[in-house]
């Protein structure tokens, strides 16, 4: 991390959250995140997501039920407050965007779960019926609202939305939404186990 924003490959964006010192490494007190899942494939595969202050500022998470959205605990109580983190986005967070949403969990996992969906292909199509006429209808009713790209107006809001619904405890029902910029910067390779070298580019 600190070698290759020293090249220049990433930009200096991590910052002390009391002194707002910036030392030029991107490390310190939680930065980089990084997440490590064993699974039972004789390669590796090594991914990563890049995300700046516009679109994290614009992420929500909504506690169901939301009486003010008249949003209850079904889906269509979610399609209610995912179209609402759109509408107080305003196209801002270097939009038109990629929703990331994940239903349930806790208010930690389910923020984890949503950036997990920025690792899905933009093209694929949700393996769950339920969730993949959700994101499909999401989507299209977002680029319905008229907000366009930096909220200036235009057909082009989104460019897709991807959900995920993992378990979560019966008395809590969280909706965690993320946003992704146009850019849309993630890699990942497939890496040979021995020599560590990349087998080939995942996108």
């Amino acid at each position: 991390m600190t070698e290759a924003t020293k090249r220049g490959f990433l930009r200096q964006n991590s910052v002390d959250s009391l002194t707002g010192k910036n030392d030029g490494t991107n490390v310190g007190p939680g930065a980089p995140t990084v997440y490590f899942h064993q699974w039972n494939e004789p390669h590796l595969e090594v991914r990563l997501v890049l995300k700046g202050g516009g679109c994290e500022n614009v992420g929500a998470q909504y506690s169901l039920p939301d009486t003010k959205l008249k949003a209850n605990r079904d889906v269509a109580g979610c399609r209610r407050v995912i179209l609402d983190a759109v509408l107080q986005a305003q196209g801002k967070g270097c939009g038109p965007g990629v929703l990331g949403v994940c239903i349930g969990g806790d208010r930690s996992t389910g923020y984890s779960w949503s950036k997990k969906m920025f690792l899905r292909p933009l093209d694929d199509v949700n393996p769950v019926p339920e969730l993949a006429e959700l994101e499909t209808d999401i989507t299209a009713t977002a680029n319905d609202l008229g907000i366009g790209p930096m909220g200036f107006g235009g057909k082009t809001t989104l460019l897709g939305t991807k959900i995920c619904a993992i378990n979560r405890v019966p008395a809590s029902f969280f909706v965690s939404v993320s946003y992704m910029c146009w850019a849309f910067r993630r890699q990942g390779a497939k890496v040979a186990p021995d020599s560590y070298a990349i087998d080939h580019w995942l996108y």
